[in-house]
């Protein structure tokens, strides 16, 4: 039975968990849906079983709607991670439950229940209860359970996850086998890559509720279109080089791009390699090979029948590493390599070469742009030239009070979308408090940047002012909120307010990411108390944070301005040298100095209310 869905979306208070989900798996067919924890594709189970209803789309099991039934008239058996035993029953009473609750007679049962205790490897063990039975035994007693009815689909919920590393195995290959005997739709659930490469005949792979591929197993680990799949599909290196003449250039390496990933001249390009793509010796490779350069041996460690080898090689001149990510400040390449366990030692400094490569797509960044619908909001006609400059896609989104209004904003925001020369860009509105509505659209939906218009008429009734809610939203929102000021043109000049620790880390990120698209350069700032030396922490922060610029290729230099509080010392910098965009960090969460608090309220606040310019707030944990 064939099972297919068709933008499939479930929310829970106001989160969407799936998020358009469309996906069709063959009859008889082993998938396996692939991703971290809370990326909803136990839901994605859960829907189709009918435990849940969706809030969108539809469901179909051989064809037949079953959007709206009940699990009992779906024909599926659900397989959960706890095994939901009974544990007042023996294991014959719990594989004949579900048989006995539909009223088959007890003699089909016991002959049902044997050959299912047989094909499980239970045999013997149908009168022993839950506390005589080790892990792999109650999970094959769940599944002999589930399939007692002879369901026509079978759902697996991450069934193996609390066992040990060989029980794991077995109960792997005796699934396999059973699925193949039986010839049973289907569908199971993991976050360990090594069992979906095993069991799925085809994986999906799911990010934060949305499908992003689908394919056979060896296809996705070799060639991943997106960077989660390759950064979740095994170990591996990306390096990003730039386009020339359809090649791309890793230093002074130059590797093909294939016809099927095009990118323009002077685009940046993603190469990934795996570690066994590697190759390491201790003399030059031949002219032919596709050297990086000689490194250093920084450790190896043994896994079986391979050697995990990590070398450090010297930077490449106009090329960064994407993944693994490096250490803040770190300039150098950080290389993963495995070699065969019983070849030859490997030297201290070692050539490195690539033996095979795969070119990622080009990533497209999306905007999310809020707009009033009225004529004097500048949000679109400052969204154009960033849309074009970071050759990305834009969401226009308004909210409307009530409901009623939506259709009317809806024809209002597209013509204005249109006017402002974004043809292309997809319009919503929706309805309710601005701040809720637009934190919900960040939230189901991958955006870069959230982008508001400084300027009256706000997007909310009393006419609050676009800084307003930018601080509204920068409570609780994950992705960088752009609040643009002025006329409709890019920053050229970008002021990064940084301090030590993680989130001025991200800060160096994001602005140094948006000024490398833009072509701005940089400044880092960092605020001390007035009459306080900086600390050489402080000094190696910046220096770091310098050495993270130009491995952006972006031009910045870094200056430490003391002042009575953190916003005096921000403004005062803006007074002696203009910028177009400042860069702050998300709201100060937590016990910190009051200095950071900036007298009461945060920086981040007083930076959106005070600032002349644009600002982007970069919360914690979105870079």
């Amino acid at each position: 039975m064939a099972i297919t869905l068709e933008k499939v979306t479930k929310r829970y208070a106001g989160t969407t968990i799936v998020d358009r989900v469309s996906l069709e798996v063959q009859t008889a067919e082993l998938f396996v849906l692939l991703g971290a924890s809370g990326s909803g594709k136990s839901t994605i189970l859960r829907l189709i079983s009918g435990l849940l209803p969706p809030d969108e789309g539809a469901i179909r099991l051989g064809g037949r709607d079953v959007t709206m039934l009940p699990p009992q008239k779906r024909d599926v058996g659900f397989v959960f991670q706890n095994y939901s035993i009974f544990r007042h029953m023996t294991v014959a009473q719990n594989i004949e439950f579900g048989l006995r609750i539909r009223g088959v007679p007890a003699s089909e049962r016991a002959v049902r229940r044997e050959e299912l205790l047989d094909l499980v490897g239970l045999g013997g063990l149908g009168s022993r209860y839950w506390s005589q039975l080790s892990g792999g035994q109650l999970q094959r007693v769940a599944l002999a359970r589930a399939l007692a009815y002879r369901p026509a689909v079978l759902l697996l919920d991450e069934p193996f996850g609390a066992l040990d590393v060989k029980i794991r195995a077995q109960l792997r290959q005796n699934l396999k086998q059973i699925q193949k005997t039986l010839g049973v739709t289907t569908i199971l659930v993991t976050h360990d890559q090594e069992e979906g490469f095993e069991l799925g005949q085809r994986i999906g792979v799911i990010e934060r509720g949305r499908l992003l591929e689908v394919g056979a197993p060896e296809d996705l680990y070799a060639h991943p279109r997106s960077l989660f799949a390759a950064t979740f599909l095994g170990a591996g290196t990306i390096l990003v080089g730039r386009c020339r003449g359809e090649r791309v250039e890793l230093g002074p390496l130059t590797l093909p791009i294939p016809p099927d990933v095009p990118h323009d001249e002077g685009d940046r390009v993603r190469v990934l390699f795996r570690p066994e793509q590697v190759s390491l010796s201790a003399d030059p490779p031949p002219p032919s090979a596709a050297v990086l350069g000689r490194g250093e041996l920084l450790e190896e460690s043994f896994s079986g029948s391979f050697r995990r080898v990590r070398l450090r090689l010297p930077a490449l001149p106009g090329t960064r590493q994407l993944s693994p990510a490096l250490p803040y400040g770190e300039n150098a390449l950080l290389i993963e390599a495995a070699v065969p366990a019983d070849g030859r030692p490997i030297p201290a400094q070692a050539w490195v070469a690539l033996e095979n490569w795969h070119i990622l797509r080009q990533p497209t960044p999306r905007l999310l742009v809020a707009d009033s619908g009225d004529a004097s909001d500048p949000a679109l006609a400052i969204a154009r030239p960033f849309v074009e400059a970071l050759d990305g896609v834009a969401t226009v989104v308004g909210i409307a009070s009530g409901s009623s209004g939506q259709d009317e904003l809806r024809e209002a925001l597209g013509r204005r979308a249109r006017e402002a020369g974004l043809d292309t860009a997809s319009v919503r509105a929706r309805a309710g408090d601005p701040a809720e509505q637009l934190a919900l659209e960040q939230s189901e939906a991958p955006y870069d940047f959230l982008l508001l218009g400084d300027t009256e008429p706000a997007l909310r009734s009393g006419k609050r002012r676009a800084a307003g809610l930018a601080e509204e939203l920068a409570e609780g929102v994950a992705t960088p909120i752009l609040l643009a000021r002025g006329a409709a043109q890019l920053p050229r000049k970008i002021l990064i307010c940084t301090a030590v620790g993680e989130p001025g880390k991200a800060d160096v990120r994001a602005g140094g990411w948006l000024a490398r698209r833009l072509g701005a350069t940089v400044t880092l700032l960092h605020v001390s108390l007035e009459g306080r030396t900086p600390t050489p922490l402080v000094r190696a922060h910046l220096d770091r944070g310098i050495e993270t610029l130009r491995e952006l290729e972006v031009k910045g230099r870094a200056t430490v301005r003391q002042a009575e509080d953190a916003i005096e010392g921000i403004l005062a910098e803006l007074e002696t040298e203009a910028h177009d965009l400042v860069v702050v960090g998300g709201p100060v969460r937590g016990s910190r100095a009051p200095f950071l608090r900036g007298g009461g309220d945060s920086v981040t606040r007083q930076v959106l209310r005070r600032c002349p310019c644009s600002v982007l707030v970069v919360p914690e944990g979105s870079w």
